[in-house]
């Protein structure tokens, strides 16, 4: 059991994705049972996915951990852990589970998260990024500290995943950059430290209310940035680009968030889907050219068929153009993973 609803001693949120639950272990395990702040836990999951994360954790550190459930009371020295398919948020005192668009790629993600504590707790708000891979967490490390919170991000050197760790350092800077062996002790010091408050970001609350799904938000459609001539790759919408500080981010208008790392991702995909499509549509229309032409004998046609038969070897050299683009880029994405 929890020792009570909203401690007061603040709050620590946890970011992972690639090589996470083996990084989440190492920190719970050396947390100390009478942590008075709760800690609540982002992994990247898979849609549909039913995880086993609670168990995994209640067992390697010294209290409960749970999937959390919408309005449930905080408890200092619990685990509450974000379920498949859904961002988890905080208010003060009570957690938010709910069904907002994707934010890098990912429901649930971090960004969210952090954003929601930095608002609710401010500078009583403790951050921690693990191994993953991309820019998920960045955003929300910056914001943690933006309001007198401190960030703490593991070394990505030892990481099995350092690209997550990496961009949350270049985004932010943040105070402490440790082995996985300090990080649950640097937490438990860190929750009974008095900060100096910071100011909220000015768009903080509007991309909480993106992440709720808030009607009133969409319509409104004063998404944070300046418009700009790309296409959301989740729905097509305009985005819109913020600088923030040194980094860009990417939002549209239905809500759905980019990293410049995710986007450049999303981007790539987009393209092979584009790619994969026009060569099906080229294919069957080579195919159904030939079976035209086929069909056509005799004079009075033969000028039909000819046309037929130029539009399937037409058909045919843009499929196999379309087909030596797809191999580049292919080798383009094996060689930037290598």
């Amino acid at each position: 059991m929890g020792r009570s609803p909203d401690t007061g001693r603040g709050i620590v949120v946890v970011g992972a994705s690639a090589g996470g639950v083996e990084a989440l272990q190492g920190v719970v395990a050396n947390l100390p049972a009478d942590l008075p702040a709760p800690l609540c836990v982002v992994l990247h999951l898979p849609t549909g996915f039913t995880s086993g994360l609670p168990e995994i954790l209640a067992r390697a550190g010294p209290f409960p951990a749970r999937h959390a459930r919408d309005g449930e009371p905080l408890e200092g020295g619990v685990v509450y852990v974000a379920s498949s398919d859904r961002h988890l948020l905080v208010e003060h005192g009570r957690l938010r589970v709910v069904r907002g668009p994707r934010e890098n790629r990912h429901r649930p993600a971090i960004d969210p998260l952090f954003r929601s504590a930095a608002l609710a707790y401010g500078s009583s708000t403790v951050g921690v990024i693990l191994s993953g891979s991309l820019d998920d967490g960045a955003a929300g490390l910056r914001a943690v500290t933006a309001v007198g919170g401190v960030g703490i991000v593991q070394d990505p050197g030892e990481a099995p995943f350092g690209d997550m760790p990496r961009n949350a350092i270049r985004a932010d800077a943040p105070r402490h950059v440790l082995p996985l062996e300090e990080i649950g002790p640097m937490i438990a010091r860190l929750v009974h430290e008095e900060r100096e408050a910071g100011a909220p970001m000015d768009e903080m609350e509007a991309e909480i209310r993106y992440a709720e799904l808030d009607l009133a938000t969409v319509k409104e459609g004063e998404v944070p940035g300046s418009a700009i001539p790309l296409s959301c790759p989740e729905c097509g919408g305009t985005l819109w680009e913020l600088q923030d500080g040194d980094a860009l981010r990417y939002r549209c208008r239905v809500g759905h968030a980019f990293g410049p790392f995710s986007l450049d991702e999303a981007q790539e995909d987009a393209l092979e889907a584009a790619l994969w499509a026009a060569m099906r549509a080229l294919e069957e229309r080579a195919a159904l050219s030939k079976s035209l032409a086929s069909r056509l004998e005799g004079d009075a046609l033969d000028r039909q068929r000819r046309r037929f038969e130029q539009r399937a070897h037409e058909a045919e050299q843009h499929a196999g153009a379309n087909r030596d683009v797809l191999l580049s880029v292919s080798r383009s994405l094996e060689e930037a993973a290598s």
